[in-house]
């Protein structure tokens, strides 16, 4: 078995890292101060991103993708947020794999754009009532000649403010509960974007909520085949999951790191923190955990590569979620505790990076979703042979 990252891969985390440090880091305060960053440097930003090659890092060439899979974006999002926070790291074009759905029109009004840094979308699924029970979604598109007239309302839709079009779910077919994805551009009549949410992390990275009153969207903008949503939507669930998971590796790498650093610095009883067991023990329970986290998540991305429809992926990528997010709480906690009442000012990285964890046991499926996805394959089928 050889664990080795081949030189392309290595190749793409070092420039990950070159890319965060020179381009994100200087950006991190102003944007954490202000809960995000003006137009004119987003769009700087995303300018740098493309001519740098981290936008669309796995989607295929043929389509402008970079090729390069799902290893090398996991990464790439490692790597970045080793340096600077999740939100900071969001701020970069992500367009979703499930647009590879698109037809040959839809590709050139929604993918190419999105690819090209033009247009960004966001995911539309969750609802008041349905966080967790994504199946239990009340908005409904109901048929009227060419057209599906939307109605209901999304919570919590990740920088729903800021995108140009949102991939909605909405029941189509409702004695069955089946759903249809749709691709909504903003401004149509009867599509509106809501409350913008005040959020404990992730600054500059907003949630809001969008409504949808008698909204007609044209036949054209199905995205994949009518009462097919749920397809898609477990597709970008998966894929989201296993990336939340590295985006918590890049985290957590960073808060050993201040808290390391710190440990060496900050003198107490005439001599470092770190000289003492109990902070080593600390630091140690960390690197451990993390050391556990970083290879699941890597041998499950490598596999995806190779069997992305295998009965097993949703189970791995579940187990990734649930492991590394929570192992993520656990190494941030220990780790604004060894710097102690710095570690609660505002000043201090670790504050943001406390803050910040929080969600990451929350979105793309809760821990305990994660469980529940775990226990009915162990019921099933018994402990995977990884």
């Amino acid at each position: 078995m050889n664990f080795a990252l081949s030189e392309e891969l290595e190749m793409i985390r070092k420039s990950a890292l070159d890319f965060a440090t020179n381009e994100l880091l200087p950006y991190e305060k102003e944007n954490e101060e202000n809960d995000g960053l003006p137009e004119e440097t987003v769009k700087k930003i995303y300018a740098k991103a493309k001519d740098a090659g981290f936008v669309a890092v796995s989607m295929p060439e043929e389509v402008g993708g970079g090729g390069f899979g799902t290893l090398a974006e996991v990464l790439t999002i490692e790597a970045i947020t080793s340096v600077v926070s999740g939100a900071m790291y969001w701020l970069l074009p992500n367009p979703s794999a499930i647009l590879l759905a698109c037809n040959e029109e839809q590709k050139k009004r929604y993918l190419t754009p999105a690819i090209n840094c033009e247009k960004h979308e966001c995911f539309a699924l969750t609802e008041p009532e349905a966080g967790s029970d994504a199946g239990n979604i009340k908005t409904t598109a109901v048929k009227k000649g060419n057209k599906w007239v939307l109605n209901g309302t999304k919570r919590f839709i990740s920088h729903a403010d800021t995108a140009d079009f949102a991939i909605v779910f909405a029941i189509s077919d409702p004695e069955n509960r089946l759903a249809t994805a749709f691709l909504v551009d903003k401004g149509t009549p009867g599509f509106r974007v809501g409350q913008t949410h005040k959020t404990m992390g992730y600054m500059g990275y907003h949630q809001a909520e969008l409504v949808f009153e008698d909204c007609e969207v044209p036949e054209e903008n199905i995205l994949g085949e009518v009462h097919k949503g749920w397809d898609l939507s477990n597709k970008w669930l998966r894929a989201g999951r296993l990336l939340t998971a590295a985006e918590s590796l890049g985290q957590s790498a960073r808060a050993i790191k201040l808290a390391r650093d710190y440990s060496i610095q900050r003198v107490q009883f005439g001599q470092p923190v770190g000289d003492f067991q109990a902070v080593q023990f600390m630091l140690a329970e960390c690197a451990a955990e993390l050391y556990a986290a970083r290879w699941m998540v890597y041998k499950t991305a490598w596999e995806e590569e190779r069997n992305p429809d295998g009965r097993a992926m949703n189970e791995m990528i579940a187990y990734c979620k649930y492991f590394a997010t929570e192992a993520h709480g656990r190494i941030v906690d220990k780790c604004l505790q060894i710097h102690g009442g710095m570690g609660y000012m505002k000043e201090s990285p670790i504050e943001m990076l406390y803050r910040d964890a929080r969600i990451e046991r929350i979105w793309e499926g809760t821990s305990q979703i994660q469980l529940r996805i775990i226990g009915n394959g162990l019921r099933k089928r018994g402990v995977l042979h990884f």
